[in-house]
């Protein structure tokens, strides 16, 4: 298989659109959940859970991506693009940690 800068271009347009979309993860602020009601935490869960899911997906599909060996650095995009998906699902996972607690201490429902 012969490759062509051209046949390349999408390999290197997925790897930089994820680096920008990996970075813009919620700040986490544990009492602005203490000032919402049971439909805005579930929501918020919600939203979260599919925010998780949507930045997995993106690392599997960088995490699987071939790089050819004549494109210098990109191992090493890769390579950051992953972790910086790896470190915004752990945000998420603790953002969605603290929306758990305060549905458990504010909502009777949900236990």
């Amino acid at each position: 298989m012969k490759f062509t800068p051209t046949a390349i271009l999408p390999v290197i347009a997925t790897l930089l659109s994820a680096a920008g979309c990996s970075s813009t993860a919620a700040s986490l602020d544990p009492a602005k959940y203490d000032r919402m009601s049971c439909a805005e935490l579930n929501s918020a869960l919600g939203d979260t859970a599919t925010d998780i899911s949507r930045t997995a997906i993106s690392h599997g599909k960088v995490a699987n991506t071939r790089v050819p060996s004549w494109l210098l650095g990109g191992e090493r995009v890769k390579t950051v693009v992953a972790n910086r998906d790896t470190a915004r699902i752990e945000k998420l996972q603790q953002q969605q940690q603290a929306i758990v607690a305060a549905r458990k201490q504010r909502c009777p429902s949900s236990q």
